[in-house]
């Protein structure tokens, strides 16, 4: 697995372990300024070389997660093993129009009114 980076691209994408050892990634200053710009961050350009070797200081712990086995580990939610909390599905209050209702500032025929977005 690996992270893309390209013109107007940025995604993750599995990789077959059988190709072969995988490049070091990294980003150039073009594209922290592009990571920048799309964050809506303003960066100095004396910062985008910084900010680029933190950046790849990132990526590469990402890599080395990459390389952790993780067969036959099970998915979870939690650290901690626990059951979901269910509730039964009824029918509570929403039968009762007249109250659903009663702060609504306009309603009609049992159903709120609101002004028309779409013309």
């Amino acid at each position: 697995m690996r992270w893309v980076f390209g013109p107007g691209r940025l995604c993750y994408e599995r990789r077959s372990r059988n190709l072969g050892p995988k490049p070091p990634m990294s980003v150039d200053i073009a594209t922290v300024r592009r990571i920048a710009r799309l964050a809506r961050i303003a960066v100095a350009d004396e910062e985008l070389e910084h900010l680029g070797g933190e950046i790849n200081a990132v990526l590469s712990f990402v890599e080395q997660l990459g390389e952790v086995d993780v067969a036959g580990v099970e998915p979870m939610t939690s650290v901690m093993p626990m059951a979901m909390k269910k509730r039964h599905d009824v029918v509570t209050d929403g039968e009762d129009a007249d109250r659903v209702l009663r702060n609504a500032p306009v309603s009609e025929n049992n159903f709120f009114v609101v002004p028309r977005v779409v013309e």
